[in-house]
């Protein structure tokens, strides 16, 4: 017997040639009914009016709409609340929602994987290891969890920066994306839907290639390659010029700035000799730097910088962009990887 089609992970094309392989025919405009009814919407599928027995029948028997269970939800002071979810397989993600400048507008920062396979030293998903990839459809019920949740507002973008490296799910995450940006979907502007990279080359240029909108940042945390390596220990082994040539590149195919993320840590990449480097390496590559504050709550982590302002200062002096991220949630255990982090050093299951 075929599995069940998820309904949050498919197009509605998608739906369409699902179902025509199981021996159902449904036209294009009945599938973006049912995608924007369930999706769009988020009613359950037995409440679709207008559509034929047979069709209900069939979509009945080949489709289903699973919900992502809530473990926790962590709400701070600063307006940031996360939720801690439980996939049917009981793997955990998680999912933060963000306020916006503007008052009733948030963002959900999604994650992409269970856990992380890249092993940023600094990070709390890093930490937890790989356990596996979430599908489309979990990072677009993580979304629905947060806009089912969300009665005084709405959510208008979304970052796929969470737990896991999202070009290592590549595909899952731009379905994911497309779901989110489809009007009869999450009605999420493409330019409002940003993807994080620590900086996997060859994912970055099939990216650049395919051509698109969704905005990318990349992490790069230091312009010293020896120093790279010990805070990435997976991307910091890539070559880190041949790294800036494809942000130029993605520059130059889309006419945008590139955001870089650079999380900044007492006594590691805070020096203003960072800055010269920095300067040297992008040379005249089109960026914008975004600081972040570190969040590691390990007695002997990461420490925050106290020289943020006169590393700002040197990114100004140097004539290097740059944007000033907060870092939300800090007090309620919100960094990446964090709650589930916790529930594994209390032997409780993350899977």
């Amino acid at each position: 017997m075929d599995e069940a089609l998820e309904l949050q992970g498919l197009l509605p094309d998608g739906l369409v040639t699902g179902l025509a392989a199981r021996g159902v025919s449904l036209a294009p405009a009945q599938a973006r009914r049912v995608f924007a009814h369930v999706v769009g919407r988020g009613r359950p599928l037995a409440e679709l009016p207008r559509i034929r027995q047979a069709h209900r029948e069939a979509l009945a028997r080949h489709t289903r709409c699973r919900r992502l269970d809530v473990v926790e939800v962590a709400e701070d002071e600063d307006g940031f609340i996360k939720w801690l979810l439980r996939c049917p397989d009981g793997a955990l993600t998680e999912a933060v929602r963000i306020p916006l400048d503007k008052p009733g507008r948030y963002s959900v920062c999604l994650s992409s994987q269970v856990g992380c396979a890249m092993r940023c030293d600094f990070c709390a998903t890093g930490r937890l290891g790989l356990s596996r990839s979430l599908d489309a459809w979990e990072m677009v019920a993580a979304w629905a969890a947060v806009r089912d949740a969300t009665d005084d507002g709405r959510v208008t973008s979304a970052v796929f920066m969470g737990q896991g490296e999202p070009f290592h799910n590549y595909d899952a995450v731009l379905e994911a994306a497309a779901i989110l940006s489809h009007p009869n979907g999450g009605g999420i502007a493409q330019k409002a839907i940003t993807i994080s990279t620590v900086g996997l080359i060859p994912q970055m240029r099939r990216y650049t290639r395919e051509g698109h909108r969704y905005r990318l940042i990349v992490s790069l945390h230091s312009a010293d390659a020896r120093v790279r390596r010990e805070l990435l220990p997976v991307a910091g082994q890539l070559d880190l010029e041949d790294l800036v040539r494809a942000i130029a590149e993605h520059a130059e195919a889309t006419g945008q700035m590139v955001p870089v993320a650079w999380t900044l840590m007492a006594g590691v990449n805070d020096d203003p000799a960072e800055v010269e480097r920095l300067s040297a390496l992008l040379g005249d590559t089109r960026v914008i730097v975004n600081l972040i504050d570190v969040n590691d709550p390990r007695p002997d982590g990461y420490r925050r910088s106290p020289r943020l302002e006169a590393f700002r200062d040197a990114l100004a002096a140097a004539g290097l962009p740059m944007r000033r991220r907060y870092s939300g949630g800090r007090g309620r255990d919100a960094a990446c990887g964090m709650l589930a982090a916790i529930r594994q050093a209390k032997h409780e299951p993350v899977r």
